[in-house]
């Protein structure tokens, strides 16, 4: 098994006695269905049905005063809090960009579901199953949860060649935020979309093109030899883009 701390992932607090609801209506995932080792992948939206911000929505353990973590790039952790914190209104929760204090670990080749290890919050992917399971821990305890999980600690390239390899999309790498639809990314495809829940802010345009197919691009996955080209370059097959 092998796992890798992910420095470019940040962790985001939201607790309160409302927080699963205030989420709710904010998040393409049904948040009512987010429990202890349940995760789910979702993304905040633009009314528009742009994509803000994704990441993973995991139950935060009752020792840490419950609530959820959202696990997403830390470049836009603290926008992702500003955002919140604009939704907020007199909603009562609270909410706390943890990053600089808590890390995430990703696990794969053999990483077990597992609920708690090494001092740490275990869960497993919800996008796909081959992508083994992530971790949350304090910073100084990443060794600790490395061993809790009997992996052997390598570069985050490995696991960025891992995630590559399976067709799995990340946000301001393989899109860019505020440009994209969910469908665009593949998100219907790996969970993060629930069209049964109820309202949420972008609603309206991914259902329609939910139900009317009007789907026009999507990210996939190419091979070729030698380097790669450089972002924006336009890829033909024959003479169609």
């Amino acid at each position: 098994m092998k796992a890798s701390h992910l420095p470019d992932r940040g962790v985001v607090k939201v607790a309160g006695a409302t927080a699963s609801a205030f989420l709710q209506g904010l998040l393409t995932a049904d948040i009512d269905k987010v429990r202890p080792g349940e995760p789910r992948f979702a993304a905040l939206l633009t009314p528009q049905g742009k994509i803000i911000i994704d990441g993973l929505v995991i139950a935060a353990p009752a020792t840490d005063g419950e609530g959820f973590l959202l696990d997403c790039p830390r470049v836009i952790a603290a926008g992702l809090v500003a955002r919140l914190e604009f939704y907020k209104l007199r909603t009562r929760v609270t909410i706390e960009d943890q990053s600089e204090r808590l890390a995430v670990l990703a696990a794969w080749d053999g990483a077990g579901h597992g609920s708690r290890g090494g001092d740490g919050l275990v869960y497993p992917d919800p996008r796909l199953a081959a992508l083994g399971v992530r971790a949350i821990m304090p910073l100084d305890r990443i060794g600790a949860m490395t061993a809790a999980l009997g992996a052997d600690l390598v570069e985050p390239d490995r696991y960025e060649a891992h995630r590559i390899a399976l067709g799995v999309p990340r946000g301001g790498t393989d899109f860019a935020y505020g440009e994209a639809f969910p469908h665009e990314t593949d998100m219907d495809q790996l969970a993060g979309v629930d069209f049964d829940k109820g309202c949420y802010v972008g609603q309206e345009v991914v259902s329609r093109m939910e139900h009317r197919g009007t789907v026009r691009k999507r990210i996939v996955g190419v091979e070729g030899e030698g380097p790669l080209p450089a972002p924006g370059t336009e890829i033909v097959a024959g003479n169609m883009l």
